[in-house]
């Protein structure tokens, strides 16, 4: 059966107002790009003449600004999952014209299925090849994978393939594509190494689920990551004497060390002063996104495997990858986001995760999404499927914020991510917070430790003045909530004057 040729924007005339879209693709890699680009055209024209036109979109993680930025700006998204970190998107979920769905990503999928999530009318998926065999098409992913095997076969009224030629055919057989099966049916994913493959290297989709093919030539739009800062740096370096500390008292063994390590330059800086540490031995790489850091360190030897669900590589980083793919076939898998995000098969494998806080309180709950509580940042991603479930979990966060207006370390957090319970160490610049084992008022003295020494005066009468309450976790909860007014009133943390909030 020959497939029907299209152009983005007639491939757009399909896709009407209040339909939901599902992506292919995790992150800004491995997503299509021409057709959403095609629909934001076709919602400020169609806004232009007076008419409605918006649509539900669903994608494996964040996407690039071809597809977040110009359809929030086309005032063209009803509703938004999960993880998203493009600026106009979040302004807009930010002030209520976007219903944002926060997720984790290791549900994403599982929802989809079970209709818990708009159920897609239209899904698309970027293609390096397409193979016919038989009346099915095998249809081998780009950079990444994300939902694109549930998309393939609940997507309502069918699938559009971006055929990327951008993208090099190299890349086939790099995939390992499965998708989860019911949870009664469930049964052991036998991955017992990070590279080890349980799937097939494409997708399979009959002929008569593919609308159409729309060819095109695009980039993927991961960024390069800014050079680390000397913060980061001092982090990265604090993480790595921490790891190598728990080798030496076998809590974690030399030759099984498998890394997370989450999005952005901290994370970049952490993963990279682990492969320059000469006192870790050569690690595996379980992970959600595989950035330039990795990238370097497996050209250099010092990553052994590495499994990922997105090559969340800046497009001159992926043509180096896609050049000398055949020195990386047998060392790089990508899979779909319920896999390489799956609880058990992390927990299986010993994962040491690293993920990024924008502030922590001193008995170790984190917050990594809200600004004082209300304020969507990107969204939880895949720390919390990698924090609940890891050997070891750390978090990382510079001391202070805004030009060290605000503290990162602060009495009580805004919004709690990740409970005390899962957090087992927080570095910053400062040191690392071993929180293993230890009673909250223990932790509140660790966590102060680390804290910017310009707060922790402030912090340390706080705790003094809590204990005073007491309490097995003592808190004065009027002042703590109080904080972050405080901030947005005074806009500097050392100028709180505690006893304001002391309760008589």
């Amino acid at each position: 059966m020959k497939l029907t040729r299209m152009t983005a924007k007639e491939a757009a005339c399909f896709i009407k107002n209040n339909d939901c879209v599902a992506l292919g693709g995790f992150s800004p890699s491995g997503t299509p790009k021409a057709i959403m680009s095609a629909v934001a055209e076709k919602a400020l024209a169609e806004h232009q003449a007076g008419r409605e036109y918006k649509i539900h979109l669903n994608a494996g993680a964040s996407v690039g600004d071809s597809c977040d930025g110009a359809l929030s700006r086309a005032d063209a998204v009803i509703s938004r999952i999960p993880y998203c970190d493009n600026k106009d998107m979040r302004q807009a979920y930010n002030k209520g014209d976007i219903a944002f769905h926060d997720l984790n990503l290791a549900d994403n999928a599982a929802f989809l299925r079970q209709k818990l999530t708009h159920v897609p009318t239209w899904g698309i998926i970027e293609a390096a090849d397409i193979e016919e065999h038989d009346g099915t098409y095998h249809i081998y992913p780009t950079s990444a994978t994300g939902i694109a095997p549930t998309i393939c076969h609940i997507a309502e009224k069918g699938l559009f393939i971006e055929h990327n030629i951008w993208h090099e055919k190299a890349i086939k057989g790099i995939h390992d594509i499965y998708e989860m099966p019911n949870s009664w049916e469930h049964h052991i994913m036998r991955i017992s190494h990070p590279t080890q493959r349980i799937g097939k290297p494409y997708l399979s989709i009959p002929a008569e689920r593919i609308v159409g093919i729309v060819e095109c030539n695009l980039p993927d739009e991961a960024r390069p990551m800014p050079p680390s800062s000397d913060i980061h740096n001092t982090m990265g370096g604090h993480a790595a004497d921490f790891v190598h500390w728990n080798i030496r008292k076998g809590i974690l063994h030399p030759q099984h060390l498998v890394f997370q390590s989450g999005v952005g330059s901290v994370a970049n800086a952490v993963i990279g002063a682990m492969g320059r540490d000469k006192n870790i031995p050569e690690f595996s790489v379980f992970t959600e996104v595989f950035q330039d850091a990795p990238f370097s360190l497996l050209q250099e030897g010092r990553i052994k495997g590495a499994s990922t669900g997105a090559l969340t590589l800046s497009p001159e980083n992926l043509r180096l990858f896609y050049k000398d793919i055949h020195l990386y076939r047998d060392k790089v898998v990508v899979r779909p986001s319920e896999i390489s995000n799956c609880p058990e098969i992390i927990s299986r494998l010993g994962v040491c995760a690293m993920n990024t806080a924008i502030e922590v309180d001193i008995y170790g709950h984190v917050n990594s999404t809200k600004i004082c509580g209300s304020n969507m940042m990107n969204g939880v991603g895949g720390s919390s499927d990698y924090t609940t479930s890891a050997t070891l979990a750390i978090f990382t966060c510079g001391s202070t914020a805004k030009d060290g207006k605000i503290s990162s370390i602060v009495p009580f957090c805004s919004h709690i991510d990740h409970t005390e319970h899962h957090v087992d160490a927080v570095v910053t610049e400062y040191g690392v917070a071993d929180l293993r084992g230890k009673c909250p008022a223990e932790r509140a003295e660790l966590l102060i430790n680390i804290a910017h020494p310009d707060y922790r005066p402030i912090l340390w009468e706080y705790q003094r003045l809590s204990l005073q309450h007491g309490g097995q976790t003592p808190h004065m909860l009027t002042a703590a909530f109080a904080l972050h007014d405080t901030y947005l009133r005074k806009g500097d943390m050392r100028l709180v004057d505690w006893n304001e909030y002391t309760i008589k």
